[in-house]
């Protein structure tokens, strides 16, 4: 009998691994679909990465470009329309003045560049506005920018994905009749381009980030080039029609509002500036130059395109309208209304119809592939929080190859939700646009002209306090122009939908507070018990065992083998009794055994089984405060999901009830029935992250 239980106790350690994962239904879950799920997931992301490799994914300018710059560089395709769009509501007259609100919006862009391009010399850990205004103004005013980024990125993989759906709709009917379906397909898409890890996505979107940038700038030089040199007229294809205002003469107040409107919609030009800042960690060295750079090629990049857009616009005579069949005069009654970038691309290649195609084609690509900024912005934000413990820890950690893959997933999902909830319509979830982003633009600058203060409060040498005191008055500007316009946003887009961002700002806001609140409460508290113990943790006096029996069969006799091998103070099996015939045969059957260890039974009047155990348990430890009780439980590993309904259902109530009792020990002692043979014998497959704490060769 010694040997037979030396046997078992031999076997409880042979399978360490697979037992690791049997523990629960969900290990059990995740062992049957082992080499599925392992197949599909080196379909998706390719071989893991070791952490070592980390350095290799850092990414030189000319990838940088696109990866961080192609939601601001993206923006040029839509920002233009909404002004357009906006104005339109006044009529032509009110149209007039959209290259007036361009140069607007442009100089705003030209001072957020200059303005961050001090941020990223001075920050460059890549903590971007959160950093700044955490360390400048405070944890309170750190969180504020955290949640308007967090919801800003999202917003921005969705109004990119639905400008994207609605542009290549343009030249795609079917696209436009299914841009939901397609949105969502194209995010997930992205999705899985990020989770292969940075490198690679950012080489992906390089070549069509610069088709876009090329192409939008021979439309637009030889577009120019045909009006202004050869003389030639283009007309767009809604020139003809004539724009009637949709509430009449809009004039006084109503007229101000609208040109503000029109402005704050065209600021969304200026979204994605702050990715950069916040990614410069990702950057090669010397980092902060190189973001600088970048920063700088973006600015020039954007406000030319943007400019551009409008002039060409306004000299081929594009009319956008709110609603066109009511507001478009001599228009066909089946008109549709071809986006801004189509219909220029239209008048400038009318004799080049394959012209159209490749403008609207970059055009949806970058569009979609702007999202890719958030995807490179949202998760390395999320991981610096849950670092700070405003986040689940779980955001912080990378995933098999080296990308921050739970952000990244969580990103996804949530812009799915937006695109979903608002039929992938651009006009409407551009109003809930921008708002989070100039939250965070302000309080950055606020942030830095208390940053070069206090370093002026120290520093003396002459050149140094020189080129301090000049930054302090690029970020002065940089606040006077970004909380001007942050101002006119929440006015102008409150009532239309800015209500929804604020509203998602502040829950965000007050459910990262709990979740520091609960992480410092945990700390503080096992501090506490700590420093209760005066001389370091108390060992138990005594160890007591308790081996659970339903049957004596070979589960409940590896499982006494396995507690007697720990060598406890005390060693008992206990039942419990909820058929009195049962009941006595099996004391009639251990009583004839050579088992050793005594078997108590547990009446159970009421034919319960959990209640008897948890009363018992807590007895001992009520009679011995300082005895550890260690409760033995025997379970069945099974292969087939329907076996696990069938069998462990009391282990597993028993084990979530005796986990909240202090002083107890639950240990569960596997037996493996033949059915889960075929789950051992499928080929061994890595945990999740194994590859980053190097358990793979």
């Amino acid at each position: 009998m010694r040997s037979f239980r030396l046997q078992f106790e031999i076997d409880t350690f042979k399978s360490a691994h697979w037992e690791r994962y049997s523990q629960t239904r969900l290990g059990l879950l995740l062992a049957l679909v082992s080499k599925l799920s392992t197949a599909a997931r080196r379909l998706v992301l390719g071989r893991p990465f070791r952490s070592d490799k980390l350095s290799h994914t850092l990414l030189p300018k000319r990838i940088a470009l696109p990866v961080f710059a192609s939601d601001a560089l993206s923006s040029v395709a839509y920002a233009p329309e909404e002004i357009f769009l906006v104005l339109s509501v006044a009529g032509l007259s009110a149209v007039a003045m959209a290259p007036w609100i361009g140069v607007a919006v442009g100089f705003v862009m030209l001072v957020v560049i200059a303005s961050y391009r001090q941020n990223v010399h001075a920050y460059p850990s890549g903590g971007g506005d959160y950093e700044v205004v955490t360390t400048n103004l405070g944890p309170t005013a750190g969180l504020t920018v955290a949640s308007a980024l967090l919801v800003d990125y999202v917003l921005t993989v969705a109004v990119s994905t639905a400008s994207a759906m609605s542009n290549i709709g343009s030249a795609v009917p079917f696209i436009n009749t299914h841009k939901v379906l397609i949105g969502v397909i194209a995010i997930l898409i992205l999705a899985a381009a990020n989770l292969r890890g940075i490198r690679e996505s950012g080489t992906a979107f390089a070549i069509p980030t610069y088709a876009f940038m090329i192409g939008m700038y021979i439309m637009l030089g030889w577009g120019l080039f045909q009006i202004y040199v050869l003389g030639t007229p283009l007309r767009a294809e809604s020139a003809a029609f004539e724009l009637h205002s949709a509430h009449g003469d809009v004039m006084g107040f109503a007229l101000v509002f609208l040109v503000a409107r029109a402005f704050s919609s065209g600021c969304a030009a200026l979204t994605g500036v702050e990715a950069i800042s916040n990614g410069v960690p990702a950057f090669q060295k010397p980092k902060s130059r190189n973001a600088a750079t970048t920063l700088l090629l973006l600015g020039a990049i954007a406000v030319s395109l943007f400019m551009g857009i409008i002039m060409l616009a306004k000299e081929t005579g594009v009319k956008i309208a709110e609603n066109p069949s009511e507001q478009l005069i001599g228009a066909p009654a089946d008109y549709h209304q071809k986006t801004l970038i189509a219909q220029l691309a239209d008048a400038v290649f009318h004799d080049f119809p394959l012209g159209l195609y490749l403008i609207a084609g970059v055009t949806a690509l970058i569009l979609v592939l702007a999202a890719n900024t958030a995807f490179n912005g949202f998760p390395v934000l999320a991981s610096i929080l849950a670092q700070d413990s405003y986040l689940p820890r779980q955001l912080h950690t990378r995933g098999d190859r080296l990308a921050f893959s739970n952000g990244i997933l969580f990103l996804a999902f949530a812009a799915i939700a937006f695109i979903v909830a608002f039929q992938a319509q651009v006009t409407a979830l551009i109003q809930l646009y921008i708002v989070g982003v100039f939250v965070s633009f302000t309080l950055s600058q606020i942030g830095m002209v208390r940053h070069w203060t206090r370093l002026l409060t120290v520093e003396n040498d002459p050149a140094v306090r020189a080129k301090m005191q000049r930054s302090r008055i690029i970020n002065t500007v940089g606040f006077v122009c970004t909380g001007t316009v942050l101002v006119i946003v929440v006015i102008t887009k409150f009532l239309a939908g800015a209500w929804i961002a604020i509203l998602a700002m502040g829950g965000l806001f007050v459910m990262m507070k709990a979740i520091h609140k609960h992480y410092n409460t945990v700390a503080r508290e096992l501090e506490e018990q700590q420093a209760a113990e005066e001389g370091g943790i108390v060992l138990p006096s005594r160890n007591h065992a308790v081996v659970l029996v339903s049957k004596l069969h070979l589960p409940t006799l590896r499982a006494l083998a396995y507690a007697r091998a720990t060598r406890p103070d005390e060693l008992e099996a206990i039942t419990v009794s909820v058929d009195d015939g049962e009941t006595r045969q099996l004391v009639h059957k251990w009583e004839a055994s050579d088992i050793s260890v005594p078997l108590k039974v547990i009446a159970s009047p009421y034919r319960e089984i959990t209640r008897p155990v948890l009363d018992y348990v807590k007895r001992i430890s009520k009679e011995s405060p300082r005895t550890v009780v260690t409760v033995f439980i025997p379970e069945y590993v099974v292969g087939h999901w329907w076996e696990q309904v069938l069998h462990n259902q009391s282990a597993l109530r028993l084990k979530g009830r005796l986990l909240f009792m202090p002083n107890v020990m639950v240990t569960s002692v596997p037996w493996q029935l033949n059915s889960s043979e075929r789950v051992r014998a499928l080929a061994p497959h890595s945990a999740p992250g194994d590859a980053r704490r190097g358990f793979l060769d």
